[in-house]
């Protein structure tokens, strides 16, 4: 049972929300159980002093930054999101306010998204839907997925969930985190990011859903590309800036890499100038891996979980690691 508040002992929350973000679906439950002010990026430094807990609902927003100042009583902020990569500034990491985010949500839908992405690309799902539109029969030979290599960059929720559903499609799986080791539960082997360019020769289809961190920013560069092979596909579902796109987009002219499935950019939305929109070598999504029917529901029932635990004076689930910038799971 959530606690019961009185009405006069109800700590202040800040909800920090926009005009295009949709409204909480549990917005009465959370009302009842804490003094809820909304604010948008211009009014948070007013809404923030007396506020003891802070709702990124617009989880892209970097305007704590700004509202520094005003933020003397915050004890936990919430992003509704599983990268908190917007959030963390130096200010914020050498401080003792827990950190909290949406581990979890996003784990199958991702992985389902990989998977339909390597099988689309094997079984040229989009070349099919372009010579239809041509009204042209044009038989082809696929390639079978079962048998392949994918490397999935990133040995968290999202990665392990991944590995797991590619596994079972009969693809053969390694991983890349920040340490390598062997006899892994989900992956097997787990080489060390930082070696990357020294194990993607023989790999098929290279998944990055790491999260972006110093350490992380630029990992897909032109060292790592030069020693992929032609056929190989890039997937990317983590964060824009993990890859280099200049040296992406040279590899992908001169045929060193073969496709891209691109769902983030280092820019969003993508430019629509930008050359990745006229490449038949390059399949586009808006940032929508995760978003199935029903995410921002299943987002605000989380935080609604962890925020009947902070009033109970329990551990908060999906807590972040403030200087690796995620939640430790393994």
């Amino acid at each position: 049972m959530e606690p019961k508040q009185n009405p006069e002992n109800r700590p202040k929350l800040v909800v920090l929300t926009s005009a295009s973000a949709p409204d909480l679906a549990n917005a009465q439950e959370i009302e009842e159980l804490a003094e809820v002010i909304y604010a948008d990026a211009e009014h948070l430094s007013d809404a923030l002093p007396g506020a003891k807990a802070l709702l990124l609902w617009d989880f892209f927003s970097t305007a704590l930054r700004d509202a520094w100042q005003s933020a003397t009583d915050l004890e936990w902020i919430h992003v509704a999101a599983a990268g908190v990569d917007s959030l963390l500034f130096d200010e914020l990491r050498g401080s003792d306010i827990t950190v909290t985010n949406a581990h979890g949500a996003f784990d199958a839908p991702i992985a389902e998204f990989v998977l339909a992405s390597i099988l689309a690309h094997d079984k040229q799902l989009h070349r099919s839907k372009d010579l239809q539109r041509e009204a042209q029969w044009q038989h082809r030979e696929l390639q079978q997925t079962a048998g392949q290599r994918a490397l999935v960059v990133g040995t968290g929720g999202i990665g392990r969930a991944t590995a797991r559903l590619l596994r079972a499609a009969g693809l053969k799986v390694t991983g890349a985190g920040r340490t390598a080791r062997e006899r892994d539960e989900d992956f097997g082997t787990v080489i060390a990011s930082s070696e990357l360019a020294e194990h993607v020769g023989e790999v098929d289809h290279l998944v990055l859903i790491a999260p972006l961190t110093d350490a992380t920013r630029g990992l897909l560069n032109q060292e790592v590309l030069e020693h992929m092979k032609p056929s190989a596909h890039v997937i990317n579902v983590g964060r824009g800036a993990l890859v280099d796109e200049p040296a992406l987009l040279d590899a992908l002219r001169q045929g060193r890499v073969a496709t891209a499935s691109l769902d983030v950019f280092e820019h969003e939305p993508l430019p629509r100038e930008h050359p990745f929109w006229a490449m038949l070598n390059v399949h586009i999504s808006a940032h929508m891996s995760g978003d199935v029917i029903g995410w921002r529901t299943t987002l605000a029932e989380q935080f609604q979980d962890n925020l009947g635990r902070w009033l109970r004076g329990e551990t908060l689930k999906n807590q972040v690691d403030k200087q690796l910038g995620y939640v430790r799971s393994h």
